[in-house]
């Protein structure tokens, strides 16, 4: 018999996809199924425009069957099947699709769904056969062809026999290797999970004859094999259903069906979009962050279908990365793909459905806060941290999607608040929204900092996030209200009580406080008399954008030890121990030095910052209570 040769141009290119296109070998199976399903849709095309062809939908079917022995899986379709000319024409030509030229032949429109318009997913059988056989019959013709081939060498076409319309496609499977296992293609558990995968939502029904056990005859103890035939794939999506159809309960089945996570979605969202572009997707917002959330091996992204065949896993390019929490499908079919089927084209309509999907998520998780106030804050504690890292990222560009949907602890409320709230509260003078940051409320709420803007009367939100400073700088502002730390250098708090004015004269012992800042040399930028204590004796203050909250967090990160904030040494000159430094300036210098010495590292604690000599630190005490 002879061999034909495939063009040069089509050896290349199996070449090609034989060893590189497609990164996961099972992918061929989801291809055959495809095509198998292409087969079907033409014959019910024509039957929608030809009245002498009865459609009945129950014969027609995909049946996939194993030989083990032989090592043969054979893939058959009841579809439209083949001439000779076709075989030819659409197996002979890598790239030529039978179902592009069908779609345009009869002008079929994009509604009509036909999925393997590229012509080459027939190929990726040779990833895992050293030999693939077709045998067809085309409807309405008495004769039957067999097309087979190993690989880029040729094929040859002969004539056989098949009693039924349709096509079998039969794969003599490779043997294993050290680098590839080829056995599992021969497995019904792994056939049946490929199935699972990628082609369940596949409209018509996928057979297979599973094996089964059951009791021998006669005995109780001792069972035996047999086979049953089953359809394996669920045939209609969820979301392709209408909404009135469908529960809660389906809605939690279906996370829980596609291992979404082990826990129950806090909200779900289903779209049904019509318009320039169509799609259909099932998102869901879960309830727990899963454990590897923020490790490397965590992988975004929604689950990417075209006409009910997963075409990606994780399509990382339909979400944002402060969403990246959502979990979830999308299924259109105006999406282009390319030659892989497993890669998608950067095209207006793959970042036209990211677009609507992100104002969606949006748009969901603001009517969540505002009608389920629990399930928001829920939700908040576990992905709180992710918005604040969008805001922080790229410079701020986000802030505008995330800024309503941020929440923090608030010192009035003595609950969690947003930032729309905390301004309506706002009393008429004052100026900025104030925050304080540390490790914890409790950490917070004891700083002196606080003092004067808790007796002005003012609200303070308390950032207990490592992200949270560096994300309210990108933000700024807020309804054009500015963000104002509590450890701020300047306040901005109008000085209208007049005792607090008259008592802090700066002037008067301005000589101290110089004589002070030399003893501080290098650790702090000035000494000065405090505006802000009431009760303590001592704080520090930041001057410039590094706070010194944002410098302990950078500072435990590698390559950044030597990062510091510019700090300020607020003394109370009200307080008992501003009395002891003004007598040791004027009697004893030594002393002074020991107590300025024990008021800076005090700051330090009261920071959370650590001591530089704890040892010294400890003498220093001792030396005070002797």
């Amino acid at each position: 018999m002879t061999v034909k040769q495939f063009q040069a141009e089509s050896k290349r290119l199996l070449d090609l996809m034989v060893n590189s296109i497609y990164t996961h070998k099972e992918i061929f199976l989801r291809e055959l199924i495809s095509n198998a399903s292409d087969a079907i849709d033409k014959i019910y095309y024509k039957a929608l425009t030809d009245e002498s062809i009865d459609f009945i939908k129950d014969n027609y079917y995909i049946k996939l069957q194993i030989d083990k022995e032989n090592r043969l899986l054979t893939i058959s379709d009841t579809g439209i099947g083949m001439t000779k000319e076709e075989m030819e024409e659409n197996l002979g030509v890598i790239a030529k699709s039978g179902s592009f030229a069908f779609k345009s032949e009869h002008e079929i429109k994009d509604g009509f769904d036909i999925i393997g318009q590229f012509g080459v997913g027939f190929y990726s059988s040779f990833m895992v056969s050293d030999i693939v056989t077709v045998i067809s019959k085309a409807f309405g013709s008495e004769e039957a062809y067999k097309w087979e081939s190993k690989g880029a060498e040729g094929y040859t076409i002969e004539a056989c026999t098949k009693e039924t319309v349709g096509t079998d496609i039969i794969l003599k499977i490779k043997e294993s290797s050290d680098d590839e296992n080829y056995d599992e293609y021969l497995e019904e558990y792994r056939i049946k999970s490929i199935i699972k995968k990628y082609s369940d939502f596949i409209r018509y029904p996928i057979k297979m004859d599973i094996t089964k056990t059951k009791p021998r005859e006669g005995t109780e103890t001792e069972f035996e094999e047999y086979k049953e035939e089953e359809i394996v794939n669920s045939q209609v999506p969820i979301w392709k259903k209408n909404k009135s159809e469908l529960t809660q309960e389906d809605y939690e089945n279906f996370y829980a069906e596609k291992h979404y996570g082990f826990d129950k979605p806090i909200k779900y969202i289903h779209i049904s979009a019509e318009g320039t572009i169509s799609y259909k997707a099932i998102l869901f917002i879960p309830e727990n962050m899963p454990y590897d959330f923020y490790t490397k091996d965590y992988e975004k992204g929604l689950e990417l279908y075209s006409n009910g065949v997963l075409i990606m896993s994780k399509c990382g390019d339909l979400l944002p990365d402060y969403f990246s929490f959502v979990k979830g499908m999308v299924d259109s079919e105006d999406l282009s793909l390319n030659i892989s089927r497993e890669m998608l084209q950067q095209d207006r309509q793959l970042k036209l459905i990211a677009k609507n999907i992100k104002t969606k998520i949006k748009n969901e998780l603001e009517e969540l806060l505002k009608n389920n106030r629990d399930g928001y804050e829920k939700f908040y504690q576990s992905f709180g941290r992710q918005l604040k890292y969008g805001i922080y990222s790229d410079f701020g560009a986000n802030k505008e999607v995330l800024e309503d949907l941020l929440m923090f602890y608030s010192s009035q409320e003595k609950k969690l608040t947003t930032l729309s709230e905390y301004v309506s509260r706002m009393p008429e003078d004052q100026k900025y929204i104030y925050y304080g940051a540390g490790e914890s409320i409790e950490r917070i709420e004891k700083l002196p900092q606080t003092e004067v803007v808790t007796d002005k009367g003012y609200e303070i939100l308390y950032f207990t996030d490592d992200v949270d400073e560096f994300a309210i700088r990108m933000l700024r502002t807020y309804k054009e209200k500015e963000f104002k730390s509590i450890s701020s250098g300047d306040l901005g708090i109008d000085e209208d009580d007049k005792n607090q004015s008259s008592q802090v004269n700066e002037q008067e012992h301005q000589e101290l406080f110089e004589e002070i800042t030399n003893i501080l040399a290098g650790k702090v930028k000035i000494v000065r008399a405090s505006k802000r204590l009431k009760n303590h004796p001592v704080c520090l203050a930041n001057d410039g954008d590094l706070s010194i909250e944002m410098e302990k967090i950078l500072r435990a990160m590698p390559n950044h030890e030597n990062i510091k904030a510019d700090k300020i040494l607020e003394i109370n000159i009200n307080h008992r121990v501003f009395q002891s430094l003004k007598e040791a300036s004027q009697s004893d210098k030594e002393k002074l030095r020991l107590y300025t010495e024990l008021l800076y590292n005090q700051a330090l604690l009261i920071e959370g910052l650590s001591v530089q000599d704890p040892v010294e630190f400890s003498n220093n005490i001792c030396k005070i209570m002797v």
